[in-house]
């Protein structure tokens, strides 16, 4: 882990990456950086610019971290797409579109409460798809791997993480998220009460990639969100599938939900849901 009082440069950091041919590798190498520029400026003042609330905005942190991401992604892969969640875009030729979260859970990064994380995503046209997701707090790095036919694997610093199990929802936590203005929504609050009232218990992390890492590595049963994001979603949905887990996002009562886990808890999930 680097430290954050000797963080290197961004020229001297991308000519110590080197030319990873692995995007696994080059996934974990970028969401390394990412966290490392956010302990870094965490360690002093935080500048903050309001987006759409009190609990939505973007720090000095989250910028420079797309910013590092993006220049290395378009120095070794100039051919693929990039989207990232502070404005980052590039049009792909590839078949390959990187999606980034520099930093997630930022209000949590900022204000030092729960879990925050950098996430990275890489989607092919074929329907393969990389993820790597990185808790500087914890020092955990995971990485999921999934090719075009499914099949793939997930590590955590390394280690391959085995299989989910086939466990039931009222086995395990539910991590989900309620926007504090949306409580109001009974399209939204009636399906997720009723999807809550199935797990053992809910948490909120604040941070959708650590969520999906919870659940990728056994911690938590399932994750379900409404109108997730694209770099909330993907990275950590690359890590649940490379335990054998799925994905599904389901409409119902004119909203969007993403639902992950193992393939029976993600049924439950999707019953209990669509019955109210």
């Amino acid at each position: 882990m680097t430290p954050a009082a000797v963080l290197p440069g961004t020229d001297e950091w991308l000519e110590g990456l080197g030319a990873p041919d692995d995007d696994g590798d080059l996934a974990a190498a970028l969401v390394r950086r990412g966290a490392a520029i956010g302990a870094h400026l965490r360690a002093g003042p935080l500048e903050r610019t309001r987006k759409t609330s009190a609990a939505d905005f973007v720090t000095a942190a989250d910028h420079r971290a797309e910013a590092d991401i993006v220049a290395a992604l378009s120095a070794l892969r100039p051919d693929d797409g990039i989207v990232g969640e502070e404005g980052s875009t590039w049009p792909s030729s590839s078949g390959r579109t990187w999606v980034i979260d520099p930093i997630d859970g930022t209000f949590n990064f900022a204000n030092g409460v729960g879990p925050w994380c950098s996430a990275i995503a890489l989607r092919h046209s074929d329907g393969s798809l990389v993820g790597a997701i990185r808790q500087e707090p914890s020092d955990e790095t995971w990485v999921g791997r999934v090719d075009a036919h499914g099949q793939g694997e997930t590590t955590l610093n390394g280690r391959r993480l085995p299989k989910l199990p086939g466990h039931d929802l009222a086995d395990g936590a539910l991590a989900t998220y309620l926007h504090a203005r949306r409580l109001a929504d009974p399209a939204l609050l009636e399906p997720c009460l009723a999807a809550a009232r199935g797990a053992a218990t809910v948490r909120m992390f604040g941070s959708s990639s650590s969520e999906l890492a919870a659940v990728a590595t056994g911690r938590t049963g399932a994750f379900l969100q409404c109108g997730t994001a694209d770099w909330d979603w993907y990275p950590g949905l690359a890590l649940v599938r490379g335990v054998g887990g799925v994905g599904s996002v389901i409409h119902h009562r004119d909203r969007r939900w993403h639902i992950a886990g193992a393939s029976r808890v993600v049924d439950q999930v999707t019953h209990l849901l669509t019955s109210a």
